[in-house]
């Protein structure tokens, strides 16, 4: 590797992979018994590891912009500038919003009607029984990390490292007095006292924002991306620190203590700020960026240095993923008739399915493909995280009739959730495992989309 490093695309793969696995739950009814603790988000303060996906995300944007940065400084002018990153900041923001909050364009009814989607609506239930306002969501996901790296890019352009470092402290802190005396209740860290609530409200109108608690609330809000610029700064600071010193033992220990400092840094802001992600508080940027360069430190010193994804694994021959498929089915259906269970078709299915992920991990590590599993994600980041999110709201277009409770409006599911809900929860007794083995599933379909992409050379760039 001359000017890149083979661990950061494993780092952004590694985010892109695991934001599949907790936005692919078997269900999302009755989150909290159908879902392990670690992969759900925090009611509200807090951060688990779910919560530290979006953040090393934008940190991951941040490490691109510092292999990219100095070209624009070499062109002798801003007009390259300008055009790549506005023309970058609107496809990122228009995809997020064509293809992820208008998108699939159409919706049913409360009467079965498939009607095409306008700026705002009203929802009835079969009965024409008015249930709530609705409309388009404005921001999202996507949306947030266009405008973060518009105005990253443009402060550090502009300002340098020092003055992208300096910018970033004014705004972190900035962020704190705002939402401290900002608020309009005594508790300026919740749902109804967070002071960016109102702006959300005000601007993008109440039916264009999803609820917390019953209240608008966004998540992705216009105040709360604000401080969330700063994770792309940080990101790139980190970034360009590891180019500039190349690949020496001292890169790698400045950046472990500098990830023990931002960790313990926010840490002691959160006696006063708490850590919270929907938020995006000051503390939460100090603690996750921490996390996130240690991770990254933890990577290049076992991809850079020790170069353990180059040492060879087992052999792999063509038949074999059919052989362990097979006897690890067989190793289930002993067990089943040991245990004197009668399986019936669909739980035959599930013990290949179970079959199949089992493998596929045993597989990996057999072949000493772990790193290159996260890097293909890594290579075709946007796709994959676009393609995640547009493919389950296009087969919500697809309805499965399920049983449903006398008097009640007829219930649906697609194909998606029948194959959590039906095959994947009913295939342990512990619900979390069978929606664990959903998730793995939908994340090694994506894996096999990305890897036949990588296989070609295709790789999707805006």
């Amino acid at each position: 590797m001359h000017n890149r490093y083979y661990s950061l695309d494993v780092f952004r793969g590694m985010t892109v992979a695991f934001m599949i696995m907790v936005n692919n739950p078997a269900t999302w009814s009755e989150e909290t018994k159908n879902i392990f603790a670690p992969l759900r988000h925090a009611n509200w303060h807090g951060c688990t590891p779910t919560d530290l996906i979006f953040p090393f995300f934008l940190f991951a944007v941040g490490n691109a912009m510092a292999f990219v940065m100095p070209r624009f400084y070499a062109a002798n002018g801003d007009s390259m500038f300008w055009k790549k990153v506005i023309k970058r900041t609107l496809l990122i923001f228009g995809i997020g919003f064509l293809l992820l909050s208008f998108a699939p364009y159409l919706r049913y009814t409360g009467t079965g009607e498939l009607v095409f989607k306008t700026w705002e609506w009203k929802n009835f239930d079969c009965n024409q029984v008015f249930k709530s306002e609705a409309g388009v969501r404005i921001l999202g996901v996507l949306q947030r990390i266009a405008l973060c790296y518009f105005f990253a890019s443009v402060i550090i352009y502009f300002g340098k490292q020092k003055g992208a470092f300096y910018f970033s402290i004014i705004i972190l802190l900035w962020y704190w007095l705002i939402c401290t005396f900002g608020a309009s209740t005594p508790d300026p860290y919740s749902v109804e006292g967070f002071v960016g609530r109102q702006l959300d409200i005000d601007v993008l109108g109440a039916k264009h924002i999803i609820k917390e608690n019953g209240l608008p609330f966004d998540p992705e809000g216009l105040l709360s991306t604000i401080p969330a610029i700063v994770s792309v700064i940080f990101g790139y600071l980190v970034g360009d620190y590891i180019q500039r010193k190349g690949k020496s033992f001292e890169m790698l220990s400045n950046l472990f203590v500098a990830g023990l400092i931002l960790v313990f840094g926010g840490l002691i802001w959160e006696t006063a700020m708490p850590l919270n992600k929907k938020l995006w508080t000051s503390s939460y940027v100090l603690y996750t960026t921490g996390l996130a360069t240690l991770v990254l430190g933890v990577l290049i010193y076992l991809i850079e240095f020790k170069k353990i994804n180059e040492q060879a694994g087992v052999k792999i021959k063509p038949y074999l993923p059919v052989v362990m498929v097979a006897a690890i089915t067989g190793l289930f259906l002993w067990y089943g008739t040991t245990a004197n269970n009668g399986w019936d078709t669909l739980q035959l299915l599930r013990i290949v399915l179970a079959a199949m992920v089992i493998s596929f991990i045993l597989l990996l590590f057999l072949k000493n493909g772990l790193f290159k599993f996260f890097d293909v994600f890594g290579k075709n980041p946007l796709f994959i995280f676009v393609l995640a999110g547009f493919l389950p709201r296009l087969l919500q277009l697809i309805r499965i009739p399920v049983e449903t409770a006398p008097g009640k409006c007829q219930a649906y599911l697609n194909p998606m959730t029948w194959m959590g809900e039906k095959l994947c929860l009913p295939a342990f007794d512990d619900p979390k495992t069978g929606s664990l083995l959903y998730a793995m599933l939908i994340i090694i379909l994506y894996w096999f989309i990305a890897y036949l992409m990588d296989k070609k050379k295709i790789y999707v760039k805006v």
